[in-house]
């Protein structure tokens, strides 16, 4: 596997994330931005974005997407039931597509694959039905191959999604309670057989309790011992890849 990337990767905060790509494109992943109490300030509105993708409708991930479409024009990709609803708010240049599709936008190929969550949509006083929730493989320009889980508990398929897409590196939950905690995310990180781990979707609340220190204890307790798996621990608006890490 490639041991690191030209590509950008950056963790805002909670599950949102920026890819940034040699060509100068940048792609969010669940911009959950200005009303984020842990993004940087810096961050909270962005002025670039080419491509949008949403894991799922939840507020603190669908988030900014209608302002910044409005501002930006970027291609979002989603699931059909959130494209529906994008596109009955005027947002233009939506994808939708499900799990086992691939796309590519903004240079890098897409594919949606599976999640084990929910996905309301709160539209108003109305919590609209947002289909399925899912996680997205990024195959990034040089190759480098980047799975960021969304929410999700560990599921078995996980084991597909190492088998099939050969992730170089995870963005996964571990915060608990509406998602995995550590334990969880380790077993998680078994099946999908990774070397690399960026913890995400943790400590924007105190409910979301775990840490990278317990998911790394997590690791070290798996029975039987497996390959060693690098925690990369980055500060909220931490940035990994570009041949180096940063």
């Amino acid at each position: 596997m490639p041991a690191t990337t030209t590509s950008l990767v950056t963790w805002i905060a909670h599950a949102a994330t920026r890819i940034d790509t040699p060509a100068g494109k940048a792609i969010y992943i669940d911009p959950w931005l200005r009303e984020n109490p842990a993004c940087p300030d810096g961050m909270k509105r962005p002025r670039q974005v080419d491509a949008i993708l949403l894991t799922h409708g939840h507020f603190d991930h669908l988030g900014d997407t209608l302002e910044l479409a409005r501002l930006h024009h970027p291609t979002i990709v989603c699931n059909h039931e959130i494209s529906v609803w994008l596109a009955a708010k005027g947002v233009e240049n939506v994808i939708g597509m499900n799990k086992g599709g691939t796309v590519e936008v903004a240079g890098v190929r897409v594919t949606m694959v599976g999640a084990d969550h929910s996905s309301g949509i709160q539209d108003g006083d109305e919590l609209v039905y947002g289909g399925e929730p899912a996680g997205f493989v990024l195959t990034l320009p040089d190759g480098f191959k980047v799975y960021h889980a969304g929410d999700t508990n560990v599921f078995g398929d996980m084991r597909i999604v190492g088998e099939l897409y050969r992730p170089d590196l995870a963005l996964l939950p571990i915060g608990g309670h509406y998602v995995m905690s550590p334990t969880e995310a380790a077993y998680a990180a078994r099946l999908l057989g990774i070397a690399r781990v960026i913890p995400i979707h943790y400590g924007t609340f105190p409910i979301l309790a775990g840490t990278p220190a317990q998911l790394r204890e997590a690791l070290a307790a798996l029975s039987p011992p497996g390959p060693p798996v690098e925690v990369i621990d980055l500060p909220r608006g931490g940035t990994w890849g570009g041949g180096g890490r940063s």
